[in-house]
């Protein structure tokens, strides 16, 4: 009982991967406030059986959950999530921000109804719900954040310019969470998972190589991003904080974050004609490759 007398906002979890964080977070004994707008993929439409359902399925196991069915992507609903956890349980303790949709298109065709619409879930509703927890977290002095990175981001993928761009913001917005309320012992991590949910349902599978990639996803349930996001949400975690996870089937990752690697000198200063004659070569052999998420997790799950 990890999480024993604390309360847990999860975004998104009306199924897949925010479902499985909730009920683990139950189960850890954490009261959940469960949020999810029922949208489909590309983030159309509203039902509240999905909240519903994650909903039944704590309280069938003897916890305690309530639900809220206000989308993320706007200032005014990020006050209404966090205030129905005052509302229940009287406080709130941990944060997860779970809920995305996607509108994968190739970066030359993709509109910006398609671009704003991804980003503003994604990047944006994770700023507004933590933001409107980070008071409370203040004032009681104690606090995680538990943000759903993702490897299109970290590394790299096609036709996901809005997505990998939102993911790695939500880096950048942890790390700053980490560091303006590190004073206020609230801390803030990142988890990238690696499941086949709803999320990557999406991920073509024509050609071999596609095809085996998708193979190898499928093996791995969302259950199993579950245990990380627990014990990062723990007191166990106290000390843990700015920092990138992900788990993968029986694997886990700590990621590396943007350090120099390479430096070149020149006494006299640099011309365009210099770097090209000189720098170029002294750097190229430090160079990242241009990956996507598949060819740097190119192994079977283990």
């Amino acid at each position: 009982m990890m999480l024993e007398g604390k309360v847990a906002i999860v975004t998104g979890s009306g199924g897949g991967i925010g479902r499985e964080i909730a009920l683990a977070m139950a189960e850890a004994g954490a009261k959940v406030v469960i949020n999810d707008i029922g949208a489909s993929l590309g983030g159309e439409g509203f039902d509240t059986t999905p909240a519903q359902q994650t909903k039944a399925i704590i309280e069938q196991k003897g916890g305690q959950a309530a639900i809220n069915t206000d989308s993320v992507g706007e200032w005014a609903n990020a006050q209404k999530i966090v205030q129905c956890a005052l509302d229940n349980f009287g406080r709130v303790d941990i944060v997860v921000n779970n809920a995305g949709i996607l509108r994968d298109q190739i970066f030359h065709r993709m509109s910006p109804e398609e671009w704003l619409s991804v980003i503003n879930v994604h990047l944006n509703g994770s700023f507004f719900v933590s933001r409107a927890a980070a008071e409370h977290f203040r004032k009681q002095e104690s606090g995680a954040f538990v943000h759903i990175t993702s490897t299109s981001g970290l590394i790299g993928n096609f036709g996901q310019a809005n997505y990998s761009a939102a993911k790695l913001g939500i880096v950048a917005l942890s790390k700053s969470i980490a560091l303006d309320m590190k004073r206020y012992n609230v801390r803030s991590n990142c988890l990238a998972p690696f499941a086949w949910s709803r999320m990557t349902s999406s991920i073509p599978a024509e050609t071999p190589e596609q095809k085996a990639r998708v193979e190898r996803l499928m093996r791995m349930g969302p259950e199993k991003n579950a245990p990380l996001a627990v014990f990062l949400a723990s007191d166990a975690a106290k000390d843990v904080s700015g920092q990138i996870f992900a788990p993968r089937m029986h694997e886990l990752f700590l990621f590396s974050q943007n350090r120099p690697i390479k430096s070149v000198h020149s006494e006299a200063g640099w011309t365009p004609e210099k770097i090209a004659e000189i720098a170029l070569p002294a750097m190229r052999s430090s160079f990242v490759p241009l990956e996507r998420s598949g060819d740097v997790f190119s192994w079977d799950p283990v």
